[in-house]
């Protein structure tokens, strides 16, 4: 999300934000307490990554978490959706309820950056062994987020309603997720939320930020499709029917839809087969070939277009060479839209925090992010906030995912005020009309 900004390094605050913030003693506490508790934040990302967890095992990650919030004074409640924590913090007046989400889950990749608190654990994914790593910064987002909870519980008197802190599970579980098993365990009631904000941390200018309001990242569904042919000595091809090749025209027609079949003015799109497995032996033709692979979109309605488009696709194709096609396509995440009108609301308080230099608008991408199934049922917006270090070029930095990927503790201290200035002004504001 943050590649588009070309912002300087954000170490302290600019002049135009230290001045909003004198002129605030609401946003004057925040930094202060923020600057305070830093080296706790610090302490805590470094524990949680050198001790990660593959998605829907976060039962360390989560008992730390929810350790914190008791310690806090905070009514907690753990087991939520799984191994997802939720901290309600009722403020000293009534208001509304603002709700801000940090996901704990890991993947299964073997770190490769020479750190202190570097990862070495390991484990067998899918049959073959890997390391864990938090390569997409969910370390640095629970971090913030215990951060922005001891900050406001410190707070609670000038609060003029409630926030909840929800601790989400297995974000890179998709198609199932995390977000889906808490909504159906009522994390947005009892008190009812009347909104949600998230902060995604990933390569960018140290300290900049970037939001936007409408679509901002991508659906994901995964495809599966098994094509069946008719088994034959390779030596004689014309006695059978080859599902390799019937699949490797299917692959290169999938992407035929993507060029030729929607309108990408409109909005993009991507279909990636990520496998393509069949046959064992060099002078066999096989019987069956499997491929694999991922939709990305950021249009809901071509989202379901698509759907349609890859099964005529696969399934015209293998019968036009006399094999058959089966098209599984499970959905998995709803595209990711930013309210439009909290985002109009929340921008001011970025620009406040960190300096109007320092926040841009995002652009569109298409990886895809479990918060959108709370976007469905709550107004809610993520945004960005860059964390490569200033001695890397953030252009080129290794992205999310990478076993590269590299994120300045310098981030979480800028992290823990925006999240707590965009909580303590939903509140203060009275719940804003949207």
């Amino acid at each position: 999300m943050l590649r588009s900004l070309r912002f300087v390094s954000l170490l302290g605050l600019l002049p135009s934000a230290l001045a909003a913030q004198r002129q605030d003693p609401l946003v004057a506490e925040i930094d202060r307490r923020a600057k305070e508790i830093a080296p706790r934040v610090i302490d805590w990302r470094h524990d949680i990554h050198q001790n990660p967890e593959l998605s829907f095992q976060e039962t360390r990650t989560a008992a730390l978490v929810a350790a914190q919030l008791r310690a806090l004074g905070i009514e907690v409640q753990t087991g939520v959706g799984g191994n997802g924590v939720v901290g309600v913090l009722k403020g000293g007046r009534p208001g509304p309820v603002v709700a801000l989400r940090a996901d704990m889950d890991a993947l299964p990749v073997t770190e490769l950056v020479e750190l202190t608190f570097k990862s070495t654990k390991r484990t067998t994914y899918n049959g073959v062994e890997t390391g864990v790593m938090h390569a997409c910064g969910h370390d640095m987002h629970v971090a913030i987020l215990m951060g922005t909870a001891e900050v406001l519980a410190g707070m609670r008197a000038q609060l003029q309603g409630t926030v909840k802190f929800v601790f989400q599970p297995a974000e890179e579980g998709s198609p199932v997720g995390g977000a889906g098993p808490m909504i159906r365990d009522g994390v947005l009631t009892n008190p009812a939320v009347d909104a949600i904000f998230a902060l995604h941390v990933g390569p960018g200018a140290l300290g900049s930020v970037e939001y936007r309001g409408g679509p901002v990242q991508a659906s994901t569904d995964n495809f599966r499709i098994v094509v069946r042919g008719k088994q034959t000595h390779g030596a004689m091809p014309a006695s059978g029917v080859d599902p390799l090749v019937v699949g490797a025209q299917i692959l290169l027609g999938l992407q035929t839809i993507v060029s030729r079949q929607v309108d990408l003015a409109s909005a993009p799109l991507v279909v990636t087969v990520g496998a393509f497995h069949g046959g064992l032996r060099e002078n066999i033709i096989p019987d069956t070939a499997v491929m694999i692979g991922t939709i990305r979109a950021l249009s809901p309605t071509m989202r379901t277009e698509v759907h349609a488009k890859v099964k005529r696709t696969a399934e015209n194709i293998a019968a036009a060479s006399g094999a058959t096609a089966e098209v599984t396509v499970t959905p998995g995440y709803p595209v990711t839209v930013n309210d439009i009108a909290l985002a109009e609301f929340l921008g001011p308080v970025l620009r406040r925090t960190v300096g109007t230099q320092n926040v841009g608008i995002a652009e569109p991408s298409m990886p895809a992010e479990d918060f959108s199934r709370f976007q469905e049922k709550v107004p809610g917006v993520m945004f960005g906030l860059g964390v490569t270090p200033t001695a890397i070029d953030w252009r080129t930095a290794p992205s999310n995912h990478s076993p590269l990927f590299q994120a300045d503790d310098a981030a979480l201290e800028i992290g823990v005020r925006l999240m707590a200035n965009a909580a303590a002004e939903y509140l203060r504001s009275g719940k804003p009309k949207m």
